[in-house]
């Protein structure tokens, strides 16, 4: 996860650094870490929690009373209100529709210039949810309504799987900690939902292991035999017919040890029943619901460590 001075966070929240200083003084709303040489680091998460309690006076309510729900609440609050705010009166409205209309025809060096500088310029948590991935859909449906030549849609897949790879690999690899593997199924080619999924893992701190699309749920058992792992994370954009999904249980059934959880996202995820014997298997929403599984498991591991 990036990290910002105090001076950036004013300009990315829009609130002044005295002011920033006093809530985390009088409030404990954030927890800034001090860097070598005693200055102040904000983390993305926190970013996003200013501009959230921010947003929330702006509509009326009291510094008071927001506090009195309780940080933990608040940084839930933030992180899901960055994904279901209407595109329509989100804030970067606009720069998606340039965006999309750079796209035909096809005008590659202002494209990527105003992506990448759009990007840059924010936390990329933020940008995830607020930039790539609807512009990730937006793109897929035009696609699909046969309005976008194909060969266009696979470009912008790979801008946005670009900047993904980009984020991660800034991120810290850790060695302890929850661990989980994310893969798609074999047939699954569709892997930027897998890829946001990876990040937000490593970004929390987790043990990431990311398989990439396209994984035999067999060889996916072996490797999770190997690495014994306490998340296996699926993620599935189509649907999957009913023998293939049973098969797939069965397999995941056996892999699975009785401290092990395995989770299931996507759009073709939505459509999939349980059987009785998969208590462990569960279908995630979202990325926000996502989120707060991982916080509910790594408490749970804390707990189990002390």
């Amino acid at each position: 996860m990036n990290v910002h001075r105090i001076h950036r966070v004013a300009k990315l929240t829009g609130l002044s650094k005295d002011v920033i200083r006093a809530w985390e003084r009088r409030y404990g709303i954030v927890k800034p870490l001090r860097s070598a040489n005693r200055y102040r680091t904000y983390t993305d998460d926190e970013v996003a929690l200013l501009r959230y309690v921010k947003a929330q006076m702006d509509k009326g309510q009291s510094i008071g009373d927001l506090v009195a729900t309780g940080r933990e609440r608040l940084v839930a609050e933030a992180a899901r209100s960055a994904v279901t705010e209407p595109s329509e009166s989100g804030p970067y409205e606009r720069l998606l529709n340039e965006l999309i209309k750079l796209l035909d025809p096809l005008r590659r060096e202002s494209f990527e210039r105003r992506l990448n500088g759009a990007v840059a310029v924010i936390p990329f948590e933020e940008a995830l949810y607020g930039i790539l991935l609807p512009l990730q859909i937006r793109v897929g449906q035009l696609w699909h309504d046969g309005r976008l030549n194909v060969a266009v849609e696979h470009y912008v897949t790979n801008q946005v799987r670009q900047k993904l790879f980009a984020a991660m690999s800034h991120l810290p690899v850790h060695d302890k900690g929850l661990s989980v593997v994310v893969a798609c199924p074999v047939g699954e080619f569709h892997e930027v939902g897998a890829q946001a999924a990876a990040y937000i893992c490593a970004s929390r701190g987790c043990q990431t292991y990311y398989l990439g699309a396209n994984t035999p749920i067999d060889q996916l058992a072996i490797f999770c035999r190997q690495i014994d792992p306490n998340v296996v994370l699926l993620s599935v954009t189509t649907p999957t017919p009913a023998h293939e999904w049973s098969s797939w249980i069965a397999t995941l059934c056996d892999l699975m040890t009785p401290r092990q959880t395995i989770l299931i996202g996507g759009a073709g995820a939505q459509s999939l029943s349980l059987p009785e014997a998969a208590r462990r298997i569960e279908i995630l929403s979202d990325l926000p619901t996502l989120q707060q599984r991982l916080a509910v498991l790594m408490a749970k591991q804390s707990s189990h460590v002390r």
